[in-house]
């Protein structure tokens, strides 16, 4: 069975060129998932890798329509190799159901395993090149203003210092150490309450 999978990243945009391209291409059954940034859940995806079984072929109109980076790509792919589940993508015309499609997918692995290692060796050099001027990572420490006034606010909400000095309550908490184990204190309290 062809099973088709279409995906859009925003609500204003459309499915239906998808849509017609899968239906042209003879999936009997369609899903479908509008998810935007990289880590949005895909529902329709989970449902087509559940409903497909050994045999069928999962098509998708163009590869980033099925992982959103090469990585993602192989990784999904190879699920559904181990499924036993064929796999096409229409606008690269790539058939991985052939031996030419496989061969072309271990290419993808293969550059996806380097890209990873690229970017690993970068990042080290980066931290070592960093670390040999004297920086270190981590966040930088607020200025002694914004510190002052952390110190100074203590008749203020957390919530009201944050937003006007435009940080983290996280951030807020690390300089005002007596209203954390205040607040720390209070949940405690309300927590024990809770209980008896």
């Amino acid at each position: 069975m062809k099973i088709g999978y279409a995906r859009v990243s925003t609500d204003d945009q459309t499915l239906d060129l998808q849509r017609d391209a899968l239906q042209a291409a003879g999936c009997e059954r369609l899903f479908e998932d509008k998810a935007g940034g990289a880590k949005a859940e895909r529902p329709g995806l989970g449902e087509a890798m559940a409903f497909a079984r050994k045999g069928d072929v999962l098509i998708v109109w163009r590869f980033d329509r099925l992982g959103r980076s090469m990585s993602e790509l192989v990784r999904l792919i190879g699920e559904l190799d181990a499924a036993g589940i064929g796999f096409e993508s229409l606008a690269e015309k790539i058939d991985a159901t052939t031996a030419a499609g496989r061969l072309v997918f271990h290419v993808f692995a293969a550059l996806a395993e380097f890209e990873r290692n690229l970017t690993r060796e970068r990042t080290h050099a980066g931290l070592a090149a960093a670390r040999a001027r004297g920086r270190k990572g981590g966040r930088r420490e607020l200025s002694p203003e914004k510190q002052a006034l952390i110190r100074a606010s203590a008749d203020r909400p957390p919530a009201e210092v944050c937003k006007a000095l435009g940080i983290s309550r996280s951030t807020f908490y690390k300089y005002a150490p007596s209203r954390a184990d205040a607040a720390g204190a209070s949940m405690l309290h309300t927590k024990r309450e809770s209980q008896q």
